[in-house]
């Protein structure tokens, strides 16, 4: 799992790439924790365009970062989903939660 950003004008982008599972889900989340924390962004969008790989432990990072931006009174999305960490967002719904843009569904 690598994790790069780009942040203007309050909005982070955190861009995810490799393999987000069980095993790199909670060094993940202690990375954008850490991130929120030192740009205190208004918006946090995740960019899964790199993600090659995603199980239910992504959707639990999707999760905890719109939960996070919400205490801080901002708000998360999700954008450009690779092709199966997409068919794990729309299999759980939270696309119903959070926005998810730039979806390449095929």
């Amino acid at each position: 799992m690598r994790i790069s950003t780009a942040y203007d004008a309050g909005k982070l982008v955190i861009r995810l790439a490799g393999e987000l599972d069980h095993h790199g889900a909670r060094e993940a989340m202690r990375e954008i924790d850490g991130l929120i924390d030192e740009y205190l962004p208004r918006d946090t969008a995740l960019d899964m365009e790199g993600l090659s790989f995603m199980d239910s432990s992504g959707i639990a990072v999707i999760l905890k970062t719109d939960r996070r931006m919400r205490e801080m009174g901002g708000r998360a999305s999700v954008i450009n989903p690779a092709r199966q960490p997409l068919r794990v967002i729309d299999a759980s719904g939270i696309d119903r939660m959070i926005s998810v843009k730039g979806a390449r569904r095929q």
